[in-house]
């Protein structure tokens, strides 16, 4: 049986507004919407402005965190939420991204992180 400690989900988000993908304001608020909307407990906000486009920002959660990168003119933004635990769905603040972004298309994976088993398994990489 395998345990894991957290849920990492990667997405790429497509066909959003150069507006909305460039403006570092609107791109948090709906980041921190979306952590509020999973249920997730808030510990700090952090958002750059690059130029001549794009915006990257990470909030910082109890259960992990979210984080995004933008590219405007393309209209694409790679977004990953990993929490921990059970209490907070990632899955939740996913979807609340895509419709805040207004997405037209999002391909969104889920991987398992710090899986753990409950019989030892052979080591498949050494350091």
């Amino acid at each position: 049986m395998v345990n894991a400690l957290g849920r990492h989900i990667l997405a790429e988000v497509h066909g959003c507004d150069f507006d909305l993908l460039n403006d570092v304001e609107k791109v948090e608020e709906i980041m921190v919407n979306a952590a509020l909307e999973a249920g997730a407990e808030i510990r700090e906000v952090v958002f750059h402005k690059f130029s001549p486009q794009g915006v990257s920002g990470v909030v910082v959660i109890s259960e992990s965190h979210l984080a995004i990168h933008t590219w405007p003119e393309l209209g694409y933004a790679a977004v990953d939420v990993f929490t921990c635990g059970e209490r907070v769905n990632p899955w939740d603040a996913c979807n609340y991204l895509a419709k805040g972004f207004r997405a037209k298309s999002v391909d969104a994976r889920e991987t398992r992180r710090g899986t753990m088993y409950s019989t030892p398994q052979k080591e498949a990489v050494n350091l």
